[in-house]
């Protein structure tokens, strides 16, 4: 594939506009999240809005991914950029947390495609020499894009409705189809090639098994229950029958042929933990802000700014960085501020003061800024363009997946310990006899204000406990990251060689 007759500036902007659309959505709706679980009642049921738009992407990207390479990037762009346009305009019209829901997994099926493919078209555009910039420069509209997302989010949030924050979308995407219609100019030299969709639909069939498994386990069912044995019987035969319709098919989906190069396979685990662990921080941290310093989603957006400023400076240096020493040395400096951010998230609490957890927002957002840029080059790492797709889409997926394991597995974790807290608080004798808190009023300032104030107190510590006490969990990812970053190798981006064998 070669598109010598684009507009590459125009395309660039396109594709940037793509990513900034689809990076700044998860950060306005992690902000306005206490405020839509407050209008839609529906804590119990709020990380699905997170993790079912991600299993959509995570279902998306693989396929889309295998299309591109086959029959071009440009027709799937597109095609993603159109879905996900109609999930955003569909979300702003629910009126139910459910509705909510199945409007974002469409969203998510959009975004599967963006992403990847925003990725690979510009590894396709630029050679070897050019590509930490350009990663580093996608990464850095990523983390820019977050930076705006809560601040834009608080704002529309507070003064408008929170319907608007999915809005907001529709302007962006419309440019970015504008400009990639009409400046992408791509010759494509299509390959007739059968989609594993053996493959596909039972890999997202075992996943979405195992989250429900794990989210209704305990609390909805018994996890002896006939209903939640059946989900996690349904994980293992569906995921066996994956792995054995991926050694058989002509195209996998996921081809294990190429986790048998040592960099792909170490860098697409990294991600993989790297999305477990830092999908906390962007869900919980404005839960914290809101439920423990109080205040409107302003609070929630401004606080998170610090984070994704600390992931620009990362993707960028990573960009920067890889053309001048190996993908490993890299990725160390990037897990050790990783690790050390998490570890102090894991400390806060009601006494904690905004600016030292401002300070531990930074490092974390500078740990995990590198893995932005630094782990989608290493993904496609050795291969050409013929596989540079399924390369980037594979290492999107494992991200994805990590998030969305990570935020129902973390979700259970939270709201066990919240529950059992608050429980033991008034089981103590110390609430007025009557007194029932749920979740859901913990975000409710209105709540709030007529519980007596050492109850509240006790709440808010409860609430607080039970966020910090994630971060500890979150840290068995990240710590598993530090390992296979180990196994990474010397490799790194070598100019003079790559550049020859760039494809035209």
């Amino acid at each position: 594939m070669n598109a010598q007759q684009s507009n590459i500036k125009l395309v660039v902007a396109g594709l940037l506009l793509g990513i900034f659309m689809a990076a700044i959505d998860n950060t306005i709706v992690a902000t306005a999240m206490p405020t839509i679980v407050r209008d839609l009642q529906g804590f119990e049921q709020f990380v699905w809005v997170t993790s079912v738009y991600m299993v959509a992407v995570m279902a998306g990207t693989p396929i889309f991914g295998k299309l591109s390479d086959m029959y071009g990037r440009k027709r799937f762009f597109i095609f993603g950029l159109i879905v996900f346009l109609i999930g955003s305009a569909l979300c702003g019209m629910a009126g139910s947390m459910t509705q909510l829901i199945i409007f974002r997994a469409i969203q998510g099926i959009g975004g599967g495609a963006l992403m990847p493919i925003a990725f690979t078209i510009v590894f396709d555009l630029f050679p070897p020499e050019k590509r930490g910039k350009m990663t580093g420069l996608l990464g850095a509209v990523f983390g820019t894009s977050s930076i705006m997302g809560p601040l834009l989010g608080a704002f529309i949030t507070d003064s408008i409705g929170w319907e608007w924050i999915f809005y907001v979308n529709v302007p962006i995407g419309i440019i970015s189809f504008i400009l990639i219609l009409t400046a992408y100019k791509e010759t494509v030299s299509t390959r007739k090639l059968r989609i594993d969709w053996t493959g596909a639909t039972t890999l997202v069939g075992a996943v979405v098994c195992l989250m429900f498994g794990l989210e209704l386990g305990g609390h909805t069912f018994a996890w002896d229950s006939p209903q939640i044995i059946g989900l996690f019987a349904g994980f293992v035969l569906l995921f066996l029958v994956f792995l054995f319709a991926e050694t058989r098919a002509s195209e996998p989906i996921i081809s294990f042929e190429m986790f048998r190069k040592r960099l792909f396979a170490s860098s697409n685990l990294v991600a993989l933990c790297y999305g477990a662990a830092f999908i906390v921080a962007t869900i919980y941290i404005p839960i914290f802000v809101s439920g423990v310093y109080g205040g409107s989603a302003t609070n929630a957006g401004l606080i998170l700014m610090p984070m994704m400023l600390g992931s620009v400076a990362g993707s960028q240096g990573g960009g920067l960085l890889a053309t001048r020493i190996p993908f490993r040395s890299i990725m160390l400096l990037s897990v050790a501020c990783f690790i050390a951010g998490i570890f102090c998230l894991s400390t806060i609490g009601p006494e904690t003061p905004r600016l030292l957890l401002t300070a531990y927002m930074v490092l974390t957002g500078f740990g995990v800024g590198f893995s932005f840029s630094v782990l989608s080059m290493a993904a496609i790492h050795n291969f050409d363009a013929r596989q540079r797709g399924a390369a980037t889409s594979a290492n999107s997926f494992l991200r994805s997946l990590g998030m969305t394991v990570g935020i129902t597995v973390f979700g259970i974790i939270q709201r066990n310990i919240l529950s059992g807290t608050m429980a033991d608080a008034a089981a103590a004798g110390s609430w007025p006899e009557g007194l029932n808190v749920s979740a859901d009023d913990v975000l409710t300032p209105e709540v709030m204000a007529t519980i007596p104030p050492d109850i509240r107190q006790q709440i808010v510590t409860s609430l607080a406990g039970s966020i910090a006490d994630t971060f500890m969990w979150a840290l068995v990812p990240a710590v598993l990251a530090l390992v296979f970053i180990l196994m990474m190798g010397g490799e790194r981006v070598t100019v003079q060689r790559e550049a020859k064998q760039a494809p035209n």
